[in-house]
């Protein structure tokens, strides 16, 4: 007989003290010398810290009220992965602004924004915009792994970066679906509703922080056209794409029926497909050395581990994460 939580194969765990050497060393349009294609996945790293501790905050207005010892560990394990993914990606940012980018009026303005939506929304409409949020983001790495030519352009180290956020993306992609409809009854409207206004929100603050960003790295109004190829209006029916033909209706064609029909159940399947190797030892942990290359392939997770050419698995007892 199944348990409420068969499908939960193997528990979140929080990978800390990690060094994915981001420094000036990176080359400043690391994927594959694209300045429209890097800056994509550079705003959407300008949202992670901030937005990260918004997440949290909007599950633990619940967290007093969940019961189930399973899903408040869960809950817990969850703070700390997206504790440990706001510190990186705050790293990530700093190494931007050292490129000469303005990131500093981004987390003035997100701090502002979500700091509103705490204070005005309700704490179930908080909690949907972050399930759906989840939700999305974990499709998008499902995506990196069906379709790893995405990521192939890579700089080997943003690549591992990304290895490992995703892994922990799938891990922990259900816990906040399950405190909004287990703990807050959030029912079909507030669930679409979150669903909704995050689907249209995103891809134009992207949008934004791209076209700034551009600006920043010296494009003028003809050359930020140029530098996209097109791609800056991304709603274009799947015809122009930022980060690879196929991202964003893949993204959005699943992620609407799934979430808001099914809920996450299409995807919770994917994280027993994850088997991290351990850490031993303290201190930091090198998660690729110079000239290491990291991939994610098709299939699971748990591909993200493996080498390639020498890649970044750490021996045995190094006291290393595989990325």
């Amino acid at each position: 007989m199944s348990t409420p939580h068969a499908e939960q194969t193997r528990p979140i765990q929080a990978r800390e003290k990690l060094d994915f050497q981001l420094d000036e060393r990176i080359p400043r349009f690391w994927n594959g010398g694209d300045p429209y294609k890097t800056r994509f996945f550079d705003a959407m790293s300008l949202t992670f810290p901030i937005g990260e501790r918004y997440f949290i905050s909007s599950v633990r207005a619940y967290r007093d009220q969940v019961t189930d010892p399973h899903l408040l560990q869960e809950v817990k394990d969850f703070t700390r992965q997206e504790a440990q993914h706001g510190i990186v990606h705050t790293q990530f940012n700093e190494m931007l602004e050292k490129q000469g980018l303005n990131v500093a009026w981004t987390q003035r303005f997100l701090d502002r924004k979500f700091k509103w939506q705490l204070s005005r929304w309700s704490a179930a409409f908080n909690l949907s915009y972050t399930a759906a949020a989840e939700h999305l983001t974990a499709l998008m790495c499902t995506t990196f792994m069906e379709r790893p030519d995405i990521i192939a352009p890579f700089d080997h180290r943003i690549r591992a970066m990304y290895t490992w956020h995703s892994i922990e993306e799938v891990e922990h992609k259900a816990v906040c679906f399950d405190v909004l409809t287990k703990v807050a009854k959030a029912g079909y409207f507030t669930r679409i509703a979150g669903l909704i206004y995050f689907s249209i929100e995103y891809p134009i603050g992207n949008w934004y922080m791209v076209n700034r960003m551009l600006k920043d790295d010296g494009f003028g109004f003809w050359g930020r056209q140029d530098a996209g190829q097109g791609r800056l209006v991304a709603l274009q029916a799947g015809r122009c794409l930022p980060a690879g033909a196929g991202l964003l209706p893949e993204l959005f064609q699943a992620g609407l029926p799934s979430v808001a029909a099914q809920g996450d159940g299409p995807l919770r399947h994917l994280v027993g497909g994850l088997q991290p190797q351990r850490r031993s030892g303290r201190g930091r942990h090198r998660v690729c050395a110079a000239g290491d290359r990291c991939a994610l392939t098709s299939g699971d997770l748990s591909a993200a581990r493996r080498p390639v050419s020498g890649g970044c698995a750490a021996r045995p007892g190094s006291g290393r994460w595989r990325a």
